[in-house]
């Protein structure tokens, strides 16, 4: 009779932690103002006002959403802050930046969040590969609050990650 195979990595302390898996759903839209701009580059705010006043904003019911201008329109706070109100009872998040920035900043707060007391002591594997858009960021936010409370940190998967940090 064959030897039997064990899973030495199911059977040993070694946690693993995939970001995936905290992935929020819901559709991430970029709202480009420049077409709300005079020429694209001049805010006028009497105009101004009147786009966001006409404008439809439930079609971003659910949906994380990233202002920004595609320009080089000099933009004040306030018109950000105008759509950002508009947006406030039906989009999840509202930021200004692009669709990677909307993704740190999602990820910033989930990770804030996190209870990681169930690492405390424990040899932690951070899952390098993913399907979904799990920002760079949001590795090394998690590491660093890991780093107190974790045995040891490593990156990638148990068969072949790479060592970050062990305390001694």
């Amino acid at each position: 009779m064959a030897d039997e195979i064990i899973n030495r990595v199911a059977n040993s302390k070694l946690r693993v932690i995939d970001l995936e898996d905290y992935y929020p759903e819901g559709k991430r839209v970029q709202f480009n103002i420049k077409d709300w701009l005079l020429e694209g580059l001049v805010l006028r705010e009497k105009d101004f006002r009147v786009y966001v006043a006409k404008q439809d904003w439930s079609q971003y019911q659910d949906c994380y959403v990233a202002l920004h201008c595609s320009t080089d329109a000099i933009v004040p706070d306030w018109a950000y802050m105008l759509i950002s109100i508009q947006l406030q009872e039906y989009s999840k998040l509202t930021v200004i930046g692009s669709l990677k920035h909307l993704e740190s900043i999602i990820y910033t707060s989930i990770i804030s969040e996190l209870d990681l007391s169930t690492y405390t002591d424990l040899p932690v594997i951070i899952k390098g590969c993913s399907h979904k858009p799990v920002p760079a960021n949001a590795l090394v936010l998690l590491s660093q609050r890991l780093k107190p409370i974790a045995k040891s940190i490593m990156f990638g998967e148990a068969c072949s990650s790479v060592p970050l940090f062990k305390r001694k």
